[in-house]
Parts: structure tokens; sequence; C-alpha cells
């Protein structure tokens, strides 16, 4: 069996962001990076799925140079090799682009499956797994906790709203965007660390996967949100005033 993790290199959670000089991004200049962590749940499902079924994990990322470093922290958790696209400006990809690129990449490996993460923690699109399902023509679904490999194909566990399941039967190729929070994470062993060293990386430009069209979405402009205060007085007896305040704090403010 063979499984390819896409992962995403994102900005550390908790770190100031600020927008460049350009206004198209945020200043990368002082960040640090880390696997984005619906990706890095991605990995461990892939990895569970390796250990119960046998096959061959192969980690595929596109991203700067700096995007090195989380491939082989993947590959130390016991990916067997990765594909690294280099693109020193993701962020001039749109969806569609970036995913004509995985798809292109992925297409010769003939895979059985492709987990990825539900979403990125920098853009939060949640599109690019579905979007490289459609291009490869493989069955898609999202939100997944848990896959089961079975005879005919998978069983996949999905999560819907308000502590409700849902099981799905498909054949595979597949592509899944695996949720957060699916298995506990493992660590990188210091044997993982040292055998990552000599693992096969490939790496590959965008112009030989064949994607030089241009965006068709683009980022316009990213700022800091502005804060601003705002007074509201009630009008009518206490009862009419709380009911008005509940329907403030439930569709306005969204915090009930």
């Amino acid at each position: 069996m063979k499984i390819i993790v896409a992962i995403k290199q994102v900005p550390m959670r908790d770190s100031p962001l600020h927008p460049a000089l350009s206004g198209k991004w945020i200043d990368e200049a002082d960040l640090s990076f880390e696997i984005n962590e619906p990706d890095a749940y991605a990995l461990e499902e892939a990895l569970q799925l390796k250990e119960k079924h046998g096959g061959e994990v192969v980690v595929l990322c596109a991203g700067p140079e700096r995007a090195a470093q989380t491939i082989r922290e993947a590959l130390a958790k016991g990916a067997d090799r990765a594909i690294h696209i280099e693109i020193d400006a993701l962020v001039s990809l749109d969806t569609l682009g970036l995913a004509k690129l995985l798809a292109a990449a992925v297409t010769p490996e003939k895979p059985d499956l492709i987990l990825t993460g539900l979403q990125s923690d920098d853009l939060g699109a949640g599109q690019t797994g579905v979007v490289m399902a459609e291009l490869l023509g493989f069955p898609h679904s999202t939100i997944i906790m848990q896959v089961e490999v079975r005879d005919a194909g998978i069983r996949v566990k999905r999560e819907l709203e308000s502590g409700w399941f849902q099981h799905i039967e498909m054949p595979m190729p597949a592509v899944l965007a695996m949720q957060s929070g699916s298995n506990k994470l493992r660590y990188a062993t210091l044997m993982g660390i040292k055998k990552a060293k000599s693992k096969e990386i490939h790496r590959v430009t965008p112009v030989e996967l064949g994607g030089t069209a241009s965006a068709v979405a683009t980022i316009e402009k990213v700022y800091l949100p502005q804060k601003s205060k705002h007074t509201q007085i009630f009008e009518g007896d206490a009862k009419t005033a709380a009911a008005q305040l509940v329907e403030k704090l439930k569709f306005e403010a969204r915090v009930i």
C-alpha cells in the first residue's frame, strides 16, 4: 500500500504576525515555522496504516528551501521518502494552482491513498485536497477521524455537527482530508532522526511539473483587524432588554 501525505510548513502558532511592506502577505523574516497541525494528524494516520498493512509512506510538500526542515521531521517520524516541490513564493499560488502542482507530482507515484490535513493554519481555505482529488479523478471525503482498510477499499469515519459521525465506504485510490485530534501524535525518536538523514528527498520545480499558469485568485491586502468600541442602550423593561441582549450576543457577537 502506497500512501502519500501532503504537508505544509506554516508559521508557529502564537507567532507575532505583521503585514509585509508589500501588504500582500505577512512578514516572514523573524518567524519560526512548523508542520501544519492537521497535516501532522494526516501523517500519523498514514504511519499507523503502514504499521498495520505494510507499504510505503511518501511525504509531499510544496514550499521554499526552509520547508526541508519540516520534511526531515516527517521522515524522522517514519515516512519512507519525500517529494519537495521547490517554490519560494508559495502564497503566489491559489488553491487551484497548488492543487495542480500536487496532482502532477502525485500522478507518477500511482498511490493507493492520499491524505491531507483538513485545512492549513495560515490560509485556512480547506480546499486543496478536494481540488487535487477532482484533478486526479479520485473519490474524496473530508473531516476524517478514522480510516479502516478493507478488501474492497476503505471505510472512513467522518465528524459531523453536534457530536454526530458518518461512516462511508469508498474505493481506492482516494483522497482524504484528516481532522485534527484524530490520533495521538508521535515524537521523532533519536534513531528516526538519524535515519532521516539518509532518506531520499526528490526535489522538483513547478516548471518541471508544468505549473506555469497564473493564479485565478490573488490576495489583494493583508492587514490587522481594526479595533473599535460601540455602546448600545436597550430600551424597554428588564425582560425586553434581556431578550435584545441575548439576540445581539447570539447573532452578532456569536459568543453564545
